[in-house]
């Protein structure tokens, strides 16, 4: 009676509760002027708007990593333009600009930036936050 207990009892676990359901960071992305200056202004390289991504509650991230899509699809081991990784004292955060300094996290190359995004290339987001995780994909609007 015992074995046919803890069976049902797991089966309920598993089928009935989020227990062993991954959990899934739910992303999304907004790019429109705003008070900040354009990015991208180097010599020669359109200026884009910056780069906003929300999450549906907020997260203490342990990584991000933002990858141009293509060059991820036939290689996952691409170099990403922009790779922040938990340091220490990570605060809790729902929104956050590409680019941006975000307490408690440090580039995963030191002395590395984020580079600037190229107006109509697809790019994924990948953030990891403990067990969940998420991704999008978006691309950066050029200024008119």
């Amino acid at each position: 009676m015992i074995i046919v207990l803890v069976a049902l009892a797991g089966v309920y676990g598993f089928c009935f509760t989020g227990w062993f359901k991954p959990q899934i960071i739910h992303i999304s992305h907004t790019s429109r002027a705003s008070r900040m200056r354009l990015a991208g202004n180097a010599a020669g390289e359109p200026a884009i708007f910056p780069v906003t991504f929300s999450f549906d509650r907020e997260y203490i991230p342990t990584e991000i990593k933002v990858v141009p899509l293509a060059a991820w699809q036939t290689n996952q081991n691409v170099l990403p333009v922009w790779h922040l990784v938990a340091d220490t004292d990570a605060a809790p955060i729902k929104i956050f600009i590409y680019g941006q300094q975000i307490r408690g996290m440090k580039s995963e190359m030191p002395g590395a930036h984020a580079e600037p995004l190229e107006p109509g290339v697809t790019y994924r987001l990948f953030v990891t936050a403990g067990a969940a995780k998420g991704q999008h994909d978006f691309q950066a609007r050029a200024a008119d």
